[in-house]
C-alpha cells in the first residue's frame, strides 16, 4: 500500500510567494519609471509646443518676445499645455515649467529660455532662436 499524499510541501509554497512578490516589486518599479517617463514626455511637448508658438507665431508677427507667456498671447496652442503633470500653471510656484524673459525694454524681449524640470533626465530647455 502506497502512503504517499499528494500536495506541496511548506519549502516549496514559500519559493512560490518569494518568488511571485520579487516579480510584483520588479512590475511595480517598472511601472512607476514608466509613468514618470511619460510625464517627462508631456512636459516636453508642451515645451516644445510653447517654442513653436514664440518663434513661428508671437515672434513672426511681433519682431518681440513677451516679458510672460499665456493662453491669452499664445493662442494658437491648447491652453491644457500649460499645466504640468502635477496640474500647477506655468508661473506658479512648483510648476516644473518656466518661462524666463531676458533683454526686456518696456515689454518687449529680445530673448527667452523655457524650461522644464523633468523626473527621469535634466532639466529640458529650450532657448529662442538667433535673431
Amino acid at each position: 500500500m502506497n502512503t504517499a499524499k499528494k500536495g506541496f510541501t511548506v519549502i516549496e509554497l514559500l519559493v512560490v510567494c518569494t518568488f511571485a512578490c520579487l516579480l510584483l516589486i520588479f512590475f511595480f518599479i517598472q511601472k512607476s519609471n514608466v509613468d514618470a517617463m511619460n510625464r517627462d514626455d508631456q512636459r516636453k511637448t508642451a515645451i516644445n509646443a510653447m517654442y513653436y508658438a514664440l518663434e513661428e507665431g508671437f515672434f513672426a508677427e511681433n519682431g518681440y518676445y513677451p516679458e510672460s507667456i499665456s493662453e491669452e498671447n499664445l493662442k494658437v496652442i491648447d491652453p491644457a499645455l500649460f499645466t504640468d503633470p502635477n496640474g500647477i500653471n506655468l508661473g506658479s510656484e512648483g510648476s516644473s515649467y518656466s518661462y524666463e524673459p531676458a533683454n526686456c525694454k518696456n515689454g518687449k524681449c529680445k530673448e527667452y529660455t523655457l524650461r522644464a524640470t523633468l523626473e527621469k533626465e535634466d532639466i529640458y530647455t529650450k532657448k529662442n532662436r538667433v535673431n
